[in-house]
């Protein structure tokens, strides 16, 4: 390869690296045409871009970086590779995890670097592929922090309208309750006639009159 090419080729692997601020080496090396035409749609659909680099390229620009830590990403860089550069961190390793889940063998992350940190081995792709960015790790912790206010005012919510409902209950008539039947006063006792009086005795007949005597005729002389 020219000096010049490998200037140019070292020039766009550097541009990439700014540009994107994540990125996975992977090896798609046995796709046949269609599962390489299909990777790369994928690619597109997800924001991914995907790119066959040299090794000694990638890794030439690697030397350059001033991250030391990035640079231990170079122990990856065996056999064919290819540079999945993302700006969504989670992006190539859930669409990785999606192709193996249709029988894809491949990609196979070798290594990566998200979020300023580095993974390498394939068996770091469930934790690639569950990496959430900033904003949703912020909307995350907001949730949790509104989680308590919002108990509180579904609680109070709760108690007003409760307090409404016995308002109603206690402002509304209650219907008249059914008249008691009186309780019937027992029957009069029939009265008891009245004790007879004994009959009154007889009235003894009024004595007669004593007879006078009758006047003594005058005596003839």
């Amino acid at each position: 390869m020219k000096k010049e090419l490998k200037g140019q080729i070292i020039e766009s692997i550097s541009a990439q690296l700014q540009k994107y601020p994540n990125f996975y080496v992977t090896d798609i090396a046995g796709l046949n045409a269609g599962q390489t035409s299909k990777l790369r749609r994928e690619c597109f659909n997800a924001g991914i871009e995907l790119s066959v680099v040299k090794n000694t390229l990638f890794a030439h620009v690697l030397k350059g970086l001033e991250n030391e830590e990035i640079k231990s990403l170079e122990e990856t860089l065996v056999g064919n590779t290819a540079i999945m550069y993302t700006q969504v961190p989670s992006a190539p390793g859930k669409l990785i995890k999606k192709l193996q889940k249709e029988g894809f063998s491949k990609p196979v992350v070798k290594g990566a670097f998200v979020q300023e940190c580095v993974f390498i081995g394939e068996d770091k792709l469930d934790a690639l592929a569950s990496i959430k960015t900033k904003e949703e790790l912020i909307g995350d912790i907001i949730a949790l922090l509104q989680s308590p206010v919002q108990r509180v005012v579904s609680a109070l919510e709760n108690a007003s309208e409760g307090k409404g409902e016995d308002e109603k209950i206690g402002s509304a008539k209650p219907a008249a309750a059914p008249a008691e039947k009186p309780a019937e006063e027992p029957a009069a006792a029939p009265a008891e006639a009245p004790a007879e009086e004994p009959a009154a005795a007889p009235a003894e007949p009024a004595a007669a009159p004593a007879e006078e005597p009758a006047a003594e005729a005058p005596a003839a002389e």
